[in-house]
């Protein structure tokens, strides 16, 4: 089995930036695929970015060139750097392996 721990969300102005990082522990060799979801207070959780084991990445619409998903080198941390955040960011993020493995969530607060 595969643990998440996030790190690095927090409290930002709109235009500020944060990085977000995941690291995993366990077996890692199972990881196939990783990234982020977000939800805010009364939504659907939705997918903020993935990034395969080859390397390619996919967004969603939102994101519109804000945010990047990378990998470190070991494949054991994943980050999202956010820039350009708006109050509409305000979420808790969650990060994932292979969509069915979730971390307990970052907390990102965009005041306007």
């Amino acid at each position: 089995q595969v643990q998440l721990v996030e790190s690095g969300g927090g409290l930002v102005q709109a235009g500020g930036s944060l990085r977000l990082s995941c690291q995993t522990s366990g077996n890692i060799f199972d990881i196939k695929a990783m990234g982020w979801s977000r939800q805010a207070p009364g939504k659907q959780r939705e997918l903020v970015a993935t990034i395969s084991n080859f390397g390619s990445t996919n967004y969603g619409d939102f994101v519109k060139g804000r945010f990047t998903i990378s990998r470190d080198n070991a494949k054991t941390t994943v980050y999202l750097q956010m820039n350009s955040l708006k109050p509409e960011d305000t979420a808790v993020y969650y990060c994932s392996v292979n969509g069915v493995i979730w971390g307990q969530g970052t907390q990102v607060t965009v005041s306007s």
